[in-house]
């Protein structure tokens, strides 16, 4: 037996129709998707929401109220000065305080305006008489109101007929949200004022220094383009941009400035010299220009033809990778993933190639041996031709976020001198061994006695080294007092397939090997907190003493290692950890990768792709 449908009464409403129609709904077996659907629909809020609005919006047509006066808020400025003329008791101070809040002078505003109806759009009246050009042409006047935003749109003057004609509409600007203005429309006049015989610059002062409304007689565009769906392209930039700076925008007020690091999120490229974005993150829903990575890269390619630029790859000896020449130095290499140094060489460190106390001295102690000219060539083979530079300009990106079927992304740790990232490291994975962990290096040294295989080191003969090294299973490697060192890929896979998250410190120059698809890379930048001078620095520093003393040199000389690092390969950082202390350093790198696993964070598209 069927249901029968409930009575609706006259004063029903259409919300409460739909609630009833709703209820009444039973599935059907051969339309049960169908009946899902019509369940969603009718039981959708907004859609309940707007039922209500209009039947209040009918109720308003059938009452056709009048309203009582037409000028409350200014009544209610009279009412407030009587009262303020004399003297006033309690209730009347409370009235008075009342009339003059901001949210009900707001009110009584909004009152007036409704009963004046002055809400209403009042198109300018079209001129009497017409140019005799535009006789058989449909003209259209546009009024746009903006407020001190641009105008969000850019002209040129066609070289054909000479028209100026709307050049690009930027997305989510003024223009773009009336949906009245398109490309290709031909701009006669503005606020009244012909711009026929004017120039591009002389225009766009004129819209610019507009504000409020502004009135534009448009001819249209023969044949309009469709809108573009919004696009979901996004970009890392890899160098700052500042319109203002830019000569070549062809509208500096429209360009969207940029530092390195930003997400872009890419709204059209159908410019191929300036793109539209938006930056991820910023409230400004309006797009800005951008130059495009083709016309980047080639005027990076004609500044460096031109000697403007210097070639990013040209080679250049870093501060960071300062080998240890002194004969009495007993740097010993690794020690569970660590680089060590004999007590001996502690008296000789400000010398051994670093100028720095033993405050400092471990740090980056990979700089205890330099790569044989053998390995350098080597390692030069594996990389990119250097006469052909790399352009920084944007890199795809896309949000990503580890799985728990996944194994762990790699932490790769760079410093520059004075960090300690090796100290970092193992207090870190000593205080949760269980869930961190650190490749085991290779080595052709004799094992010693107190040493075992797989723990300190993995102990290989020169030949098996050699023949890894030439088949490119090290991330880096090199040669210290003819014995072999070097951290192989396999080593970091050991550590990953225990689901344990790998900590490495490498040179930065190792970057570009491991920036692959299978280790997701995230590459942490630490930088010691830098004092201004010696004399700013605490006399309780562990570097104090007669052989641990830092001179203003010295200081000079980090900051311009972490100056180098970060023009060389700061676009290829993910976060800069600055370090004040070993303990503050500890608890934010715990911080960081206690993120790593739970949240999504933008990486290579080439690195999520199938």
């Amino acid at each position: 037996m069927k249901e029968a449908m409930p009575v609706l009464t006259a004063g029903t409403g259409l919300h409460e129709t739909l609630a009833l129609l709703t209820s009444q709904l039973r599935p059907d077996a051969n339309h049960t998707e169908d009946m899902v659907f019509l369940r969603d629909v009718f039981s959708e809020k907004s859609l309940g929401y707007l039922m209500k609005i209009h039947e209040k919006l009918r109720q308003y047509e059938r009452q056709s109220p009048t309203p009582i006066l037409h000028s409350a808020s200014s009544l209610a400025e009279d009412v407030a000065e009587e009262l303020q003329s004399g003297p006033m008791s309690s209730e009347e101070k409370e009235l008075l305080q009342l009339l003059t809040a901001p949210h009900l002078k707001a009110v009584l505003v909004v009152h007036d305006t409704v009963a004046q109806k002055n809400f209403d759009p009042v198109l300018p009246p079209l001129p009497d008489d017409f140019e005799d050009e535009l006789e058989e042409e449909s003209v259209k006047i546009v009024r746009l109101v903006k407020n001190k935003e641009p105008l969000g749109a850019t002209i040129r003057r066609d070289e054909n007929t000479g028209a100026v004609v709307v050049a690009r509409i930027m997305r989510g600007g003024a223009a773009d949200r009336s949906g009245l203005v398109h490309v290709g429309d031909e701009l006669r006049e503005v606020n009244g004022i012909s711009i026929i015989h004017k120039r591009p610059d002389e225009i766009s002062q004129i819209l610019s220094q507009s504000q409020g409304s502004i009135t534009l007689k448009i001819i249209p565009a023969i044949k309009e383009e469709d809108r573009l769906k919004e696009s979901k392209v996004y970009m890392r930039a890899l160098f700052d941009y500042i319109p203002s700076e830019d000569k070549a925008t062809p509208c500096q007020e429209a360009g969207l400035p940029f530092m390195r690091g930003d997400i872009l999120q890419v709204v059209s490229q159908d410019d191929p010299t300036w793109w539209q974005a938006k930056r991820v993150g910023d409230s400004n829903l309006r797009a800005g220009l951008v130059p495009s990575k083709q016309f980047q890269e080639r005027r990076l390619a004609y500044r460096i033809k031109m000697g403007t630029l210097q070639n990013p790859k040209s080679p250049k000896r870093p501060l960071y990778d300062q080998a240890c020449d002194k004969e009495d130095c007993d740097c010993e290499g690794y020690f569970n993933g660590q680089y060590i140094v004999s007590p001996k060489c502690k008296p000789v460190a400000p010398s051994c190639g670093q100028a720095f106390s033993w405050e400092f001295y471990t740090a980056g102690l990979r700089r205890s041996f330099r790569l044989s000219r053998k390995d350098r060539q080597n390692a030069e083979a594996r990389l990119p031709d250097p006469s052909e530079p790399e352009f920084l300009t944007y890199e795809e990106v896309t949000r990503y976020q580890q799985k728990p079927n996944e194994r762990p992304r790699l932490v790769v740790l760079i410093g520059s001198l004075g960090a300690r990232i090796n100290e970092l490291k193992q207090k870190v994975i000593a205080e949760n061994p269980q869930r961190y962990g650190v490749a085991v290096p290779h080595t052709t040294r004799p094992k010693k006695s107190h040493e075992k295989e797989g723990v300190e080191y993995h102990f290989v003969s020169k030949q098996m080294f050699e023949a890894d090294a030439q088949n490119n299973k090290f991330i880096e490697h090199g040669e210290y007092k003819e014995n072999q060192y070097g951290t192989s890929l396999e080593a970091i896979r050991s550590v990953q397939a225990k689901n344990k998250l790998c900590l490495v410190d490498v040179q930065p120059e190792a970057l570009r090997s491991l920036r692959t698809p299978e280790f997701k890379p995230y590459v942490i930048s630490v930088k010691p907190r830098i004092p201004e001078s010696r004399h700013r620095r605490s006399a309780t520093s562990p570097g104090a003493g007669e052989h641990g003393r830092i001179t203003d040199e010295d200081l000079q000389e980090m900051r311009q290692s972490a100056i180098l690092i970060d023009q060389q390969y700061g676009h290829l950082v993910d976060r800069v950890l600055i370090k004040e202390d070993t303990q503050s350093a500890c608890a934010e790198l715990k911080s960081i990768l206690e993120r790593l696993e739970r949240e999504a964070f933008w990486v290579p598209v080439s690195w999520v792709r199938t």
